[in-house]
This record gives C-alpha cells, structure tokens and sequence, in this order.
C-alpha cells in the first residue's frame, strides 16, 4: 500500500511541470509536507471544464486523501479508501466510475514504505523483533513522481446548498504489486505514471478501459533510501525526514 509520501515542491514548480493551466486558490493555501498522511489535503491534477467557458482545462487543486464515494453515508470511510488496487478498479464500485471520469495525478517526490525486520533465529533469546525500517522510495533522476490517483465528490447533506463546505474532494492512490526489486520492502507499490502517459491518463474522452491498460506501464528507476524512523509518527515533518541513515537499497 501507499499510506505516507512526500510532496514538497513548489506549487508553480508543479504547475510548470504538468502544464497547468489554472490553479486553485486553495492550492497556495497548502504548506509543502514531508510526511503526507491519510486525510491530510493533496495537491492533485486533473482536467475539468472551466466553471466559466466550459474548457477543458488542466487544473492544480486540492483533495482530502482518502476516495469518499458520492454515494457514501457519511465521510469516515475515506480513511479506509486511501488505495484503490489496480486489479479491482473495475470491479469496486466506489472507484469504477471515477476510473471512467475522474482521473488524477497526485505530484510527489516521493512515498515511504516500511520494511519488516527479519524473524529471529529459532531458538534466539530476542524478545521482541526490531522495528520496521522506513524507507524513503523516490525516482532515480529526481523527477517528479506523478501518482496515479481518481477522485470524487461528496455533498455534505447537512449543509446549506450555499455553504461553501458542503463539498468534499477527495482521492485516492492506484496501486500495483511491486516489482521484484522493490517486493522485499514491500508487495505492493503506488503507480508511477511517465510524462508521456499523463496526457491520456488525465484527458476525460479516454475510456475507462483504455484508462486502465496506462496503469501496465513500468514505473520509473526509483531508489530506495533508509530513513530515520520520525516519519513513524504523522505529528513529525520536515526535511530531515528524507536524510538517508544508511546506504541506498540497491534496486
């Protein structure tokens, strides 16, 4: 799973990169954070009409992590849909629809993942096995690593329809199993699209099952650096949480 990344990046760096043409007010609102967690707000990409003239046109917004589906109860289930596995996406519906219409790329520089410690020999008078080892996984070239994700809307029906909160955005993060480089961390892994898959990926004429075969691409040369185990804890942020403790994980 995907459940802590890193997007620090300055928001017209982004804009830049993705070639977006309008960004949201709410998106200058957002600090960089080095340890994005579950229902934190993300910065995400995505092609929509304009409000005004009806263009289509790529946007930079902001989205809670965590896919809260339009036909939800209430909010809370977002923390349970912070991934959508790329084997189900048609079959679920929570995220059918939004692979059909509402696709995103989440800008990161990079995501964690926790790798357990070995079991203790048989025998061995430990008690208590090591703590696991977060690593920091990010591309290889410094590049940005654009996420995979869908999105959705959910109307608050508590809410006054001129009341500016009663809109939910949320997303989520495509996942796939992990390539054999990166399985001893962990078996699975966030989809890492290439720049010239973005294009398709975001562009809402494209079917869901021309879509879905974009997220077979093989991901980007990513490297895999040990980090001190501060990015445990959600409370903790900052630069230091991406400073190597030991030697990059050959991949």
């Amino acid at each position: 799973m995907c459940g802590r990344y890193a997007s620090f990046r300055e928001d017209q760096s982004i804009a830049d990169e993705f070639a977006v043409a309008t960004v949201a007010d709410d998106v200058r609102l957002l600090p960089p954070s080095w340890n994005v967690a579950p229902t934190d707000g993300v910065r995400m990409v995505v092609e929509r009409a304009d409000r005004t003239t009806g263009e289509i046109t790529r946007q930079l917004r902001v989205a809670r992590w965590g896919l809260v589906p339009s036909w939800a109860k209430d909010p809370s289930i977002g923390s349970r849909m912070i991934n959508a596995r790329v084997e189900t996406l048609a079959d679920k519906p929570a995220f059918a629809k939004p692979l059909a219409a509402r696709r995103a790329l989440l800008p990161a520089d990079g995501y964690y993942e926790w790798q357990a410690a070995p079991e203790p020999p048989a025998g061995s008078s430990r008690g208590r096995r090591s703590p696991k080892q977060p690593f920091w996984i990010h591309p290889e070239d410094g590049a940005v690593a654009a996420l995979a994700g869908l999105y959705e809307f959910w109307r608050d029906p508590s809410k006054a329809d001129d009341d500016p909160e009663r809109w939910i955005v949320s997303a989520t993060v495509v996942t796939r199993a992990a390539t054999e480089a990166l399985a001893p961390i962990h078996d699975r892994q966030p989809v890492i699209l290439p720049p010239g898959a973005w294009s398709a990926w975001l562009d809402p004429a494209i079917g869901a099952g021309d879509a879905r075969e974009l997220l077979d691409l093989a991901p980007p040369a990513l490297t895999a650096t040990p980090v001190t185990t501060r990015v445990n804890a959600v409370a903790n942020d900052g630069p230091d949480l991406v400073e190597p403790v030991g030697p990059d994980l050959p991949l």
